[in-house]
């Protein structure tokens, strides 16, 4: 399970903790690890509460966990559940940052700007990931997926591993006669909104229903959370669900290759990044929202990916709310913290980007 990655996950903190030197009030600072351009770290003091994407859970906690010991006048809570219920919660002011899969919609930008008054919410991109189509069938690797099949499997299409569809695409594959155990998102949740995204986008005729964070379609079974959904499929023989990839690595669940056109392409964070580099900003100022291109047919570009979003107020937060958060995405933005991502099955914010990003940080009054 988490073991061997929980290890070099405790080498990379520890040494992100060696190279900061402890600090205990605002205006101390804490060096960042030899090689990061980021500079210096101001810790901050106090206490605050996040909540949000699930999918970003296990590098939030590493960062949450090398930032207290630096930081050791600073208390962070992150309750990973589900990117709407983060959105609510920042926006009904029960949390200082929210985690969301998706950035802010029309619906939901003026509760949030309301929330940060006289200031307005923004959007920061702060770790990308690839949402693996994770199943456990004993006996089957090396699968590969196209659009429409995986569109008919979550809409109940497709009801069987050997179904002719699942295998047109994998020749020679031996697939067993037995019922596909599908399982997705039951709480509100930007993984689901990314995913059917690329449904929608990619398969329009197979998969009938809108997008967002509530699932649509009939059938499967849901659970909540990506920590949730993996339990479920490492429980169930004959499974299949959507998770990001972080979850996938740690519970050794095999992925299915995804083509999209050009090929099938390995769910990895480098060719996930491929698809979140080419994502152009759509927000504007310090609102830095992205659109994903979920029909990329690039060479080695995986095409379901996520990138979650630590919503915030670029002014309106109290003043003690504002000093910490800020001392903190500044760490989680720094190259240091953002150097970690891969090895935690995610993708960083990269180039242009995360130099916008970083920006967007200092804004915040």
């Amino acid at each position: 399970m988490r073991s061997t990655r929980t290890a070099q996950i405790a080498a990379l903190g520890a040494a992100t903790v060696l190279a900061l030197s402890a600090c205990s009030s605002s205006s101390n600072t804490a060096s960042t690890p030899s090689g990061s351009s980021s500079g210096s770290i101001n810790c901050a003091t106090g206490s605050i509460k996040a909540s949000g994407s699930t999918a970003q859970k296990n590098a939030i906690t590493e960062w949450i966990n090398a930032y207290q010991q630096a930081c050791t006048g600073a208390t962070i809570d992150y309750q990973a559940n589900g990117s709407g219920a983060g959105i609510t919660d920042f926006s009904n002011g029960q949390t200082s940052f929210a985690g969301s899969d998706s950035a802010l919609k029309a619906e939901n930008r003026p509760g949030a700007d309301a929330r940060c008054s006289p200031g307005a919410a923004i959007d920061i991109p702060m770790v990308g990931g690839a949402i693996t189509l994770a199943y456990k069938v004993d006996g089957l690797s090396g699968l590969t997926l196209t659009p429409p099949v995986i569109a008919k499997i979550f809409n109940n299409k497709i009801t069987k591993w050997n179904d002719p569809a699942i295998a047109a695409v994998n020749p020679g594959v031996t697939l067993p006669d037995q019922p596909i155990a599908q399982f997705h998102r039951s709480d509100s949740s930007g993984t689901t909104e990314n995913f059917s995204k690329y449904l929608k986008a990619t398969a329009p005729t197979d998969w009938p229903y809108e997008t967002g964070k509530d699932w649509p379609a009939p059938g499967g079974q849901g659970s909540k959370g990506n920590d949730g959904v993996t339990a479920s499929l490492t429980a169930t023989a004959n499974s299949i669900g959507y998770i990001e990839l972080s979850f996938a690595q740690d519970a050794k669940l095999a992925t299915a290759k995804v083509d999209n056109g050009a090929g099938a392409v390995e769910a990895t964070s480098q060719n996930a990044a491929v698809t979140i580099a080419a994502a152009p900003i759509t927000g504007t100022g310090n609102d830095l929202a992205l659109k994903i291109d979920y029909k990329i047919s690039a060479p080695n570009a995986y095409p379901i990916v996520l990138v979650t979003y630590e919503i915030t107020c670029n002014k309106g937060l109290p003043a003690d709310q504002a000093t910490l958060t800020k001392s903190f995405l500044t760490y989680t933005a720094s190259d240091a913290a953002q150097s970690t991502l891969v090895d935690l099955g995610y993708v960083p914010i990269t180039g242009v980007v995360l130099t916008k990003v970083k920006a967007a940080v200092a804004s915040i009054l």
